[in-house]
């Protein structure tokens, strides 16, 4: 697998971009082993779906669209992708951030004829975090035309701005009440006002976005695999909300001095810092 050194990996340009736009694309970020890895894990991970796993496709709806979360560590290829490659001191460049900890990693697949888009909508709004140093990595396992990739409004990360986080399929308030937020504009409605970028991709391509950069996807007409990893950088900080999160993370709310206080830096071992390689909390 690649070794990263502690020189630096990407170029000025593209690093201002991210902070810019909230969202780059970042070619052959992973090995051709890391690929075959992940696409084992991903194999792995479907014949032995966690608790959290789902089918996020709407009732008599044709396809299904599975995810899980919160695998990387019972899922082998998953861990040694998520410790070995370039993701981590790749993240925390863009992120500017001196650290980067792993936070979550989440399985995306669509089944080849899959109909349900994934609504625009925000990730942040859904996890139980604050700070603004954050970065999440898509990473399609199979090729991805521009019709079917992931899209973006690019700077809508820059006002800092939240919207409500609804369930995709039965569209119900999540993690805080109802009103709690704004609505997620209605980008569909008027594509050619907003800056939508998206990008084809191949297997080894990432795409890096800002946990409040709206994004969306359409339906599949083939099988799309993809994973998706999400660090943390060190202004993020655990932030209990009223609701069940996505994905929940019960220990952090444990009182017998395992879990973190509201406003306490994610130094926890669900969250291990994967860059600088060798960093353990105090």
């Amino acid at each position: 697998m690649r070794r990263v050194t502690d020189a630096a990996l990407l170029p000025d340009d593209l690093v201002h971009a991210f902070r810019r736009d909230g969202v780059v694309v970042l070619r052959d970020l992973l090995t051709p082993e890391e690929v075959a890895t992940l696409a084992a894990g991903v194999e792995r991970n479907l014949a032995s779906l966690s608790q959290l796993g789902m089918n996020a496709t709407g009732p008599d709806r044709p396809g299904a669209f599975v995810e899980d979360f919160r695998n990387w560590t019972r899922i082998p290829e998953y861990e040694r992708v998520v410790r070995g490659s370039a993701l981590a001191r790749a993240g925390a460049q863009l992120m500017g951030s001196r650290a980067a900890r792993v936070f979550h990693d989440h399985l995306l697949v669509k089944e080849p004829g899959t109909l349900d888009p994934s609504p625009w909508h925000q990730d942040q709004p859904y996890y139980c975090i604050d700070g603004t140093q954050t970065v999440s990595f898509w990473i399609p396992l199979d090729p991805v035309t521009r019709e079917n990739t992931l899209e973006f409004v690019a700077g809508s990360h820059a006002d800092g701005r939240w919207f409500m986080p609804r369930s995709f399929v039965r569209k119900t308030p999540m993690v805080f009440e109802e009103g709690a937020l704004d609505e997620v504009p209605d980008v569909e409605a008027d594509r050619d006002a907003h800056p939508i970028v998206g990008w084809a991709m191949e297997p080894g391509d990432a795409v890096a976005f800002n946990m409040l950069t709206l994004h969306a996807a359409g339906g599949s007409p083939t099988r799309r695999r993809a994973f998706s990893l999400r660090l943390t950088g060190d202004d993020v900080t655990y932030a209990p909300r009223p609701h069940r999160t996505s994905p929940p993370f019960p220990e952090l709310a444990a009182t017998d001095g395992s879990g973190l206080a509201a406003g306490a830096p994610l130094a926890h071992p669900l969250f291990p810092v994967l860059w600088p390689t060798g960093h353990v909390d105090a």
